[in-house]
């Protein structure tokens, strides 16, 4: 019987599955994936994120081969309209750290292995779940044929698709609102450094984002869904509405997405807690949503340690949960304004409506509370 099962090793569930660990509990994490990741995928971790890394002695190994995003500039048809500084946003931490989500896994991934070696089960997908009045039993298959598991208390970070949200019957309505993107990682000759830059253009938002090896990634709205977008279309896309030109020979990803926002009606059922976007899948403008599950799996870690220490996690009182669930419903839900804010403002627009919106974006910067702004997008409040 193990304390907890964790259902998805991605970098979500593997570091709720370090800092249980870390309390000395017996966890064991589920990942259908049998291959390591690759792809570099989200990339920015924010302030928040690293103080909840300390926790397990990572933040500075994250930091030490990251950019540090200290300031983002806003442009338009290649004329700045403001700057935003993270200085302030953190005393430790004043800056956005980006690195790909696929190193900052291997990471997570390695120190667990530290922690508790056997903790992470590769290629095993779970397909069925029941739970008792002391338990949960999670049924599923591996590389060996069939596989099972019990705990007392099962974490589900099974991604936006959760099969285990599927099986508590947790509902998550998706919504979307039309907004597509194209993005790909290229060698960086902006010599915009280790600023990221938002270009505001009719014919949609042009974002950039510096990372390490001197590469830099770019991600433009298009007018319909770009499925499969080559480097070529993104580099092709950035010269028309900002002039620059990428070399596509250089591309190292490319991928696209639709905007979604899904968010579960409750996120704990039981004995069984979602964590990360299988609570809630938010737009990837803004890079919150895997910070965001990094959030749920620091605040819930010490919620199943007090369960666990109730004869044993056996006895289960369902208020256990509820001051963190309604913690964290609050904050998917500002995530999520935010994050809708971020994308209505890369949307293409005619003339007026973009002469206005570089008007409250040149205005927003340019007053003393874009510290406020800039603490907003640093994710100070979630």
């Amino acid at each position: 019987m193990h304390d907890v099962a964790v259902v998805g090793g991605g970098s979500v569930g593997v570091f709720a599955a370090l800092l249980l660990a870390r309390q000395g509990l017996d966890v064991v994490v589920w990942e259908r994936r049998a291959a390591p990741p690759e792809q570099s995928r989200a990339i920015g971790i924010h302030p928040p994120s690293l103080r909840a890394f300390d926790a397990v002695d990572l933040a500075d190994d994250i930091v030490a081969g990251a950019v540090r995003i200290t300031d983002a500039e806003a442009r338009g048809s290649g004329r700045t309209l403001g700057r935003l500084s993270f200085a302030r946003v953190d005393t430790r931490y004043p800056f956005v750290a980006a690195r790909p989500q696929s190193e900052t896994e291997r990471l997570l991934r390695a120190r667990l292995a530290s922690v508790a070696p056997d903790a992470l089960r590769l290629g095993v997908e779970a397909l069925s779940l029941e739970q008792t009045a002391e338990h949960v039993v999670l049924r599923g298959s591996g590389p060996d044929g069939p596989a099972e598991v019990a705990a007392r208390f099962v974490l589900a970070a099974d991604g936006a698709r959760s099969t285990v949200r599927r099986l508590v019957g947790i509902s998550a309505p998706a919504s979307e609102r039309g907004d597509h993107y194209a993005m790909a990682d290229v060698r960086d000759d902006t010599g915009d450094g280790e600023r990221a830059v938002v270009s505001l253009e009719g014919a949609g938002v042009v974002e950039s984002f510096p990372l390490p090896g001197g590469v830099r990634r770019f991600v433009v709205a298009t007018p319909v869904p770009a499925d499969g977008a080559s480097v070529e279309t993104v580099a092709r896309l950035v010269a028309e509405r900002t002039g620059l030109a990428l070399d596509p020979s250089t591309g190292t990803m490319s991928s696209s997405f639709t905007v979604r926002t899904r968010l579960a009606t409750s996120t704990v059922a039981g004995r069984v807690v979602l964590i990360g976007d299988a609570a809630h899948q938010i737009s990837p403008i803004g890079g919150q949503g895997m910070n965001l599950g990094w959030l749920d799996a620091e605040a819930v870690a010490p919620v199943i340690g007090r369960a666990l220490r109730r004869a044993g996690g056996r006895r289960l009182d369902p208020q256990l949960f509820a001051g963190y669930e309604e913690a964290r419903r609050r904050s998917a839900h500002r995530a999520a304004r935010q994050a809708q804010v971020n994308t209505a403002l890369g949307r293409p627009c005619g003339p007026v409506a973009l002469a206005a919106r570089r008007t409250v974006i040149r205005l927003g910067l340019g007053l003393p509370t874009s510290g406020l702004l800039a603490a907003t997008y640093a994710m100070r409040f979630v």
